[in-house]
């Protein structure tokens, strides 16, 4: 608990006093949806400004669940950023319903037009 403290410490001295968010990336292509709930469980406590689903460079991206399943274990504590084969809107949305914060895509583009093609027919 102690070392929590002192992370959590370290959090809004060096960086915030910055102005740098704090982000943690799991790599959830690679744990378990047990290590996942465990990692998320430590970041409730430590407290960085969002963790991160993936790099985008793992053997898969953002799947839905462990977008909710990290949401709702770390609650409003922490934000949760959806990275990794967000290429539609409906998968920008998913993860948004799911419970991320922020989306980390390399399509926002085509999201985008997608979006005002779908917005302009209601």
């Amino acid at each position: 608990m102690v070392r929590r403290e002192r992370q959590r410490g370290i959090r809004e001295r060096a960086c915030h006093r910055l102005g740098a968010a704090v982000k943690v990336i799991f790599e959830n292509c690679y744990l378990t949806k047990e290590e996942i709930r465990f990692v998320a469980d430590i970041a409730g406590e430590i407290r960085p400004d969002f963790i991160k689903t993936s790099t985008g460079f793992g053997t898969s991206g953002a799947l839905e669940e462990d977008v909710r399943l990290m949401k709702e274990t770390v609650g409003a504590a922490v934000a949760v950023k959806a990275a990794g084969g967000i290429r539609t809107l409906q998968s920008f949305r998913s993860m948004t319903e799911a419970g991320a914060a922020r989306i980390g895509t390399s399509n926002s583009v085509a999201i985008l037009k997608e979006f005002e093609a779908a917005e302009a027919k209601t």
